[in-house]
């Protein structure tokens, strides 16, 4: 009974993301790789495998830094030079590049 307790309780964190994220990722995701059945599987699985990795509110740090990164002057000079920010982004990166191995690399048949 333990065991699927501490399971469900895996699982329940695994779902911390808001369906409008996940959609918008999928989104992002498709238009980057193609609108095809595939790459809306590949992409499904990449914000599922990330979730499951990254809480919510790490990615949306993580995510909010990269755009502030893409700006010019002082303000975005300073989202590039923090050493915190860069570890925040770190976190996203190996969760994106988790989830690549996991959806995105041939299955041998």
């Amino acid at each position: 009974m333990m065991v699927a307790a501490g399971l469900t309780a895996a699982r329940a964190d695994d779902n911390d993301y808001p369906t409008e994220a996940r959609a918008d990722y999928v989104f992002g995701c498709m238009a980057a790789n193609g609108q095809t059945r595939e790459a809306l599987t590949k992409c499904a699985c990449s914000i599922d495998a990330i979730a499951a990795i990254l809480p919510y509110d790490k990615y949306v740090q993580a995510s909010t830094i990269l755009g502030m990164r893409q700006g010019i002057g002082q303000r975005a000079n300073e989202f590039r030079s923090t050493k915190m920010f860069d570890d925040k982004v770190a976190e996203l990166r190996r969760a994106q590049a988790e989830a690549e191995i996991r959806c995105y690399r041939p299955t041998a048949n």
